[in-house]
């Protein structure tokens, strides 16, 4: 019942924080560095699968959008949403590439409370440099997003590898810096995550699995409900993050990084 709890929470804390610009991996790290899910392997591969639910939050909210083959879209918004996907992967290569290599490196150095404090401080007052001195967007819907311009995107990404930046704050900093609007950069930050987070997903099963070990039933029920609790909370996330983008800044979720960081910094390393 204990490890049920666990899982619940954790699955909560995925579908909130995967889509605001805080760092969900962060945050799993944090909370299990409290209270762990154990053995320390299966909640490695844990907090990357449940990741799974909330892509499938994106790909049901988004369907009809990233779906080609609707016969409700003209033949130019087919080939508009095919645009769109080529984007969506050109925006995953170098996160991809960078990720798959680094994988462990990761996993056995960047893992660390005290980087979690210090990337959450720092992307915090990066995003606070860019919020207080805005432009004004150029791109203001995904069709004028250019094949550059989700490169560049996708390379903000690789520095959401490190745990405590964020995926979605940075690629949305990275929409933002190339001219995008708010809800333009959040849309496209949620569409590339799709291919990405399954991605990694299916490396940690692998690697676990290659590893010579297997999940029991427990560890299996436990996958499968983290999954479902972070699709359902996502579908609310990221309904209210569209929301609140249309008419506010990141500001808060700015000084709530900054802040948490401080505070891991002195629960950590200070008491």
């Amino acid at each position: 019942m204990i490890d049920i709890l666990k899982t619940i929470i954790l699955g909560i804390i995925q579908g909130i924080t995967e889509w605001l610009p805080i760092s969900s991996t962060g945050h799993m790290i944090l909370f299990n560095a409290l209270w762990p899910l154990e053995p320390a392997e299966f909640f490695n591969v844990f907090k990357v699968v449940i990741q799974f639910g909330s892509i499938l939050a994106v790909l049901v909210l988004y369907f009809h959008k990233l779906n080609p083959w609707s016969p409700k879209k003209t033949e130019v918004q087919k080939k508009q949403t095919w645009q769109l996907w080529i984007k969506v992967i050109i925006g995953c290569i170098p996160a991809g590439i960078v990720g798959l290599l680094l994988d462990d490196i990761i996993d056995d150095y960047l893992s660390a409370p005290y980087v979690i404090a210090v990337t959450l401080i720092v992307y915090g007052i990066i995003f606070i440099i860019v919020s207080r001195h805005p432009s004004t967007p150029k791109i203001t819907s995904l069709n004028k997003l250019t094949f550059k311009n989700a490169f560049i995107i996708g390379c903000f990404q690789c520095l959401a590898l490190i745990p405590g930046t964020s995926r979605s704050g940075a690629t949305i900093l990275g929409g933002m810096y190339q001219g995008c609007s708010r809800p333009v950069a959040s849309e496209f930050s949620f569409f590339i995550a799709v291919p990405i987070m399954a991605g990694a997903s299916l490396l940690k099963v692998v690697k676990f699995l290659m590893s010579g070990t297997v999940f029991t039933m427990s560890q299996i029920g436990l996958l499968l409900l983290g999954t479902l609790i972070a699709f359902v909370v996502s579908l609310f996330a990221i309904r209210a993050l569209m929301k609140y983008v249309k008419t506010h800044t990141f500001e808060i979720f700015v000084w709530y990084r900054i802040v948490l960081g401080i505070l891991v910094l002195i629960a950590f390393y200070l008491i």
